[in-house]
C-alpha cells in the first residue's frame, strides 16, 4: 500500500503563503480566516495558534509583496536604480493588485522598513538632500501605485491591450465620433494602431518624473542654500 505524502505543516509563513494564493485568485475581499484555515486544512480556530489576527496575515501578505521589490543600496546609480525599482513595483502589483488597498491597514514589518531604508540610503548616497528624497520617494512611489491602480481596473489583454474594449465600446455607440469626438479621435488614431498597448505609457511617464528628479537635483548642487 503506498503511503501518503506527508502534510505540510501550518506555520506562519505557510498561512501567509497561502493567503497571498488566494488573495491572487479571487481579490482581498474573498480572504477570510475561515476559507485560510480550509485551504490549510485545518479548523478556524486552530490558525490562531500560527497568526496573531487577520492583521498579522495582511501585514505579512505586504512583506511578501515587498520583497519582490527591487531595492536599491548606497552607491547604486540613483537613476537607474530607481528605475529598476518602479518597473520592480509595478510588476509585483500587476501580480499582487490587492496590496495597494491593504497598505492603509497594516503596520509596515522588517521587510518593508528596510525597503524604505534602503531607498533613502540610495539617494542619500547620491548627494540629495532629505527634503528632495523626500519628494523624489512621495513622487516615485504615488506614481507607480496610481499607474498600477489604473492599469488593474481597465479591460486589458494579457499583453496590456485595450483595443477590443475600445472597438466594444465604439461598436455600442454609434454617435460616439458626434458626441465624444475627442475620445473618439483618440481611439482610432493612438488605442487601436496596431502595437499600442495602455503599459507603454509607464514608461514615458517614469521618465517624465526621473528628467525632473535629476534637474532638481542638479539645481540644488548648483545652488547649496
Amino acid at each position: 500500500m503506498a503511503k501518503s505524502k506527508p502534510r505540510e505543516p501550518v506555520t506562519r509563513e505557510r498561512a501567509i503563503r497561502v493567503a497571498v494564493m488566494l488573495a491572487d485568485s479571487g481579490g482581498i475581499e474573498s480572504l477570510s480566516m475561515r476559507k485560510l484555515a480550509t485551504e490549510l486544512g485545518i479548523e478556524a480556530m486552530s490558525l490562531y495558534y500560527h497568526v496573531k489576527s487577520k492583521d498579522d496575515i495582511l501585514d505579512g501578505m505586504l512583506d511578501v509583496v515587498y520583497s519582490q521589490f527591487s531595492t536599491p543600496r548606497a552607491g547604486d546609480e540613483w537613476r537607474t536604480a530607481m528605475c529598476d525599482r518602479a518597473e520592480s513595483m509595478r510588476s509585483a502589483l500587476a501580480q499582487h493588485p490587492w496590496a495597494i488597498s491593504i497598505k492603509a491597514r497594516t503596520s509596515p514589518g522588517p521587510v518593508i522598513l528596510g525597503h524604505l531604508d534602503s531607498v533613502i540610503g540610495c539617494l542619500r548616497a547620491a548627494g540629495f538632500s532629505m527634503p528632495l528624497t523626500g519628494h523624489a520617494l512621495s513622487l516615485l512611489d504615488s506614481y507607480v501605485n496610481g499607474f498600477a491602480q489604473e492599469e488593474a481596473s481597465l479591460p486589458l489583454d494579457s499583453s496590456g491591450d485595450i483595443a477590443s474594449a475600445t472597438e466594444d465600446i465604439m461598436a455600442q455607440q454609434e454617435q460616439m465620433a458626434q458626441t465624444f469626438p475627442n475620445l473618439a479621435d483618440m481611439a482610432v488614431s493612438l488605442i487601436l494602431q496596431p502595437g499600442y498597448a495602455y503599459g507603454q505609457e509607464f514608461g514615458f511617464g517614469l521618465e517624465l518624473i526621473l528628467d525632473g528628479i535629476a534637474a532638481a537635483q542638479t539645481a540644488a548642487l548648483a545652488d547649496p542654500r
